[in-house]
Formats: structure tokens, sequence, C-alpha cells
């Protein structure tokens, strides 16, 4: 018998119109001296995720210049699948800036029933650079 839970306003559903551009399990590994998983290792989740979209659009190299917010809105879990959908907000010359949602899914083991809670938002702005590391043109 499955055990329910209750929904809360937080729960919510992944986004249904996109891939996620990262998608991971959370391990014992990640977790802080608290047990929850460690805010600096969801901040370098998120910018994995930012530059893959960020590489894919510019199609070179690209370093992460700003981390413009970073907001994290709930805790997320050992076991938690994490997903990183990420969308293009604003191009410049040679800049690209780029939101990062994260969700966790959970509960879908020891019988429970399976929830979605968005966990963190972050919008982080790169540059594409040569191979020099010197500033350049993105393509339109």
């Amino acid at each position: 018998m499955r055990k329910q839970r209750l929904l809360t306003p937080f729960h919510t559903t992944l986004p249904k119109d996109l891939d996620p551009t990262l998608r991971i399990v959370t391990m014992p590994t990640d977790t802080n001296h608290s047990g929850d998983v460690f805010g600096g290792w969801i901040m370098s989740q998120v910018d994995i995720a930012g530059s893959l979209l960020a590489i894919r659009r510019t199609g070179g190299k690209v370093v992460t210049v700003a981390v413009d917010s970073f907001v994290f809105r709930h805790p997320v879990f050992v076991g938690d699948v994490v997903s990183f959908y990420t969308k293009i907000t604003k191009i410049g010359r040679t800049s690209i800036t780029i939101d990062v949602s994260v969700y966790a899914q959970r509960g879908a083991r020891e019988g429970e029933e399976e929830i979605c809670i968005k966990v963190t938002e972050a919008m982080l702005t790169y540059v594409a650079v040569n191979d020099k590391g010197k500033p350049e043109a993105i393509n339109e």
C-alpha cells in the first residue's frame, strides 16, 4: 500500500514544454553537516547547466562572469532527482545571460508518492571567449 503525502502549495510539476539541460541524483557525499545537500554543490551544478546552454548557443568557449541572482527556495535531500532547466534571457555583443530553474523530485522510493518542488532559481551571465581568453562576439 502506497503511503500518501499531503501536497502543499510548494508542490509543482516539471516543465512539460522543456527538456532538462542537466539531471542528477543527489548522493550522501553531496551533503552538508546538517544532512541536506550542500548549497555549494547546487551552485556548481547550476553553473554547469547554464554553461551548457551558453556553449550550445555561442558555439565555443564561455566563462562565467556574474551570478546575477541565486535563490534557494527549499532544501534538497539525498536521493532527490534534481533537474536543471535553462533558458536564454539576454544576448549581448559578447555576453549571454541564462536563467536556471531547479526542481527536485522526491519520495518515489519506499512506497511514497513522488512529489516535485521548485528548489532553486538563478540567473548567470557568461562571456564568449577565444582560445586566448579574450572576449569575442557572439554570432547571431
